[in-house]
C-alpha cells in the first residue's frame, strides 16, 4: 500500500482561519488582509497566531472552517475491502479502478500466493497475530502453516479461474466475480480537513481492521504535511476520540 499526496490547496491554514476570522469580523474578509484579520489572536508571529486559532477553534467545536480547504490522494494497492470500508464515508469523493476496463490476464498466478494483486492478511502468515474478534494469537506451528497452504491456494485458484474465463471469452466486468475480496486496487480520494478527521476518529481507532488503520495513518502523515498545525494539535488532542467530527 502506498499514498501519495496528488493537490491540494495552497496555504490551507490561512484558508482555515481567514473563514473562521469572517464569523467574528464586521469588515468583509474579502478586502481584509490576513494579518489584519488575524491581529485579535494571540502570538508573536503569524504562525503563532494560526497555530493558536487552529487550536481554539478545535477546542470549541468550530469545525465548519475546516471544510475549505480540500487535498487530493492517490492510493495504490488497498484491498477491495478495505475500499468498501473507505467509502462508506461519504463527505468525500472518490474514483476507484475499474475492473471492468482493467483486466489482470497477465498476472502470474504463482506471484499471486507471494502478495500480487492480492492483499495477504497478517493472520494468514503471523501465528502471533491477534483479530478483533479474537482474546489471543499463539497458532502452534501446523495449523499456521495449514492456514498459510489453505489461503494461498484460494487466492491462487481465483486467479486462475479467472484468466480461464478470460480465455473463454468471458468480459472482464463479469470474470472479477471470481476474484477475491482482497483483490488489490487503486483509489483516487478528495477530502478537506474535517472530513479526514472524522475518517481518522473511526478509521484509526483501535477496534478498526488493520489495513484501513494503515492507511488512515498515511493518510495523516501526508495531510501534517499539508496542514501541520492542524493535524498536529489533532494527534495530540483529539485522535481516537470516535465520532467527535461527526458531519
Amino acid at each position: 500500500m502506498r499514498v501519495r499526496l496528488l493537490e491540494a490547496t495552497e496555504n490551507p491554514e490561512e484558508l482555515i482561519c481567514q473563514s473562521a476570522r469572517n464569523d467574528y469580523m464586521s469588515d468583509w474578509v474579502g478586502d481584509t488582509p490576513l494579518d489584519t484579520a488575524m491581529a485579535s489572536v494571540d502570538g508573536d508571529t503569524t504562525d503563532e497566531k494560526l497555530s493558536n486559532l487552529i487550536a481554539q477553534l478545535l477546542t470549541r467545536g468550530h469545525y465548519g472552517p475546516f471544510e475549505h480547504p480540500s487535498a487530493t490522494f492517490a492510493i495504490e494497492g488497498v484491498s477491495r475491502s478495505c475500499m468498501a470500508q473507505l467509502t462508506r464515508h461519504r463527505h468525500a469523493s472518490f474514483d476507484v479502478q475499474s475492473m471492468r476496463y482493467v483486466a489482470f490476464d497477465d498476472v502470474d498466478p504463482a506471484a499471486v500466493a507471494e502478495g500480487e494483486l492480492v492483499v495477504t492478511p497478517p493472520s494468514a502468515t503471523d501465528p502471533d497475530w491477534v483479530g478483533r474478534n479474537q482474546d489471543a494469537g499463539d497458532v502452534d506451528e501446523e495449523t499456521m502453516a495449514e492456514r498459510e497452504a489453505v489461503f494461498q491456494a484460494s487466492v491462487r485458484r481465483a486467479v486462475e479461474d479467472y484468466q480461464e474465463l478470460l480465455g473463454l471469452g468471458m468480459p472482464p466486468e463479469d470474470a472479477r466475480f471470481v476474484l477475491p475480496i482482497g483483490t488489490e486496487v487503486n483509489v483516487v480520494i478528495t477530502l478537506n480537513p474535517r472530513s479526514l478527521m472524522h475518517v481518522a476518529d473511526m478509521r484509526a481507532a483501535a477496534d478498526a481492521q488493520w489495513e484501513i488503520r494503515d492507511l488512515t495513518e498515511q493518510l495523516l502523515d501526508a495531510a501534517a504535511q499539508w496542514c501541520p498545525h492542524t493535524f498536529e494539535y489533532y494527534d495530540a488532542e483529539m485522535k481516537h476520540r470516535k465520532n467527535r467530527l461527526a458531519p
